[in-house]
């Protein structure tokens, strides 16, 4: 059986945390969770997880963080794992961005700051049923 993981990416440790908690509560029985900084830093650790035999499913990404901006770190990632689940956590996304993102990394879905926990879940397991009915 394939090791599964969700990939959560923002700079704000407040938020990877409280996206943990949230995740773990309801997937910890079929994925890991991974926290990552920024866009460089989760690029490495897709690499390293491909590398380990994981599989990553889902990737949750803010939009503004310093480096390297949510949307270009999404089209990276979609360029190299083109299955993954694209979402974009954010609160300052700017029409563009979300647009260039939708285009160029599949973005299933933009869940605005502060979200509901329970919209952040269905979101994930309506995207993971939508994308297993389509492989």
């Amino acid at each position: 059986m394939s090791k599964c993981v969700i990939l959560c990416v923002d700079d704000e440790q407040v938020v990877l945390k409280s996206l943990e908690s949230q995740l773990i509560h309801e997937f910890a029985a079929e994925f890991h969770i991974e926290l990552a900084e920024g866009g460089a830093e989760a690029l490495e650790l897709l690499d390293e997880l491909s590398a380990d035999g994981y599989s990553t499913l889902v990737i949750i990404s803010d939009w503004l963080m310093p480096e390297m901006k949510g949307d270009e770190f999404l089209v990276q990632a979609h360029k190299k794992f083109p299955h993954v689940l694209m979402l974009m956590l954010t609160g300052q996304a700017d029409h563009e961005a979300v647009a260039r993102t939708k285009a160029e990394a599949n973005l299933y879905k933009l869940i605005n700051k502060p979200w509901e926990a329970s919209n952040l879940i269905n979101a994930i397991k309506s995207g993971l049923a939508e994308s297993s009915v389509s492989q």
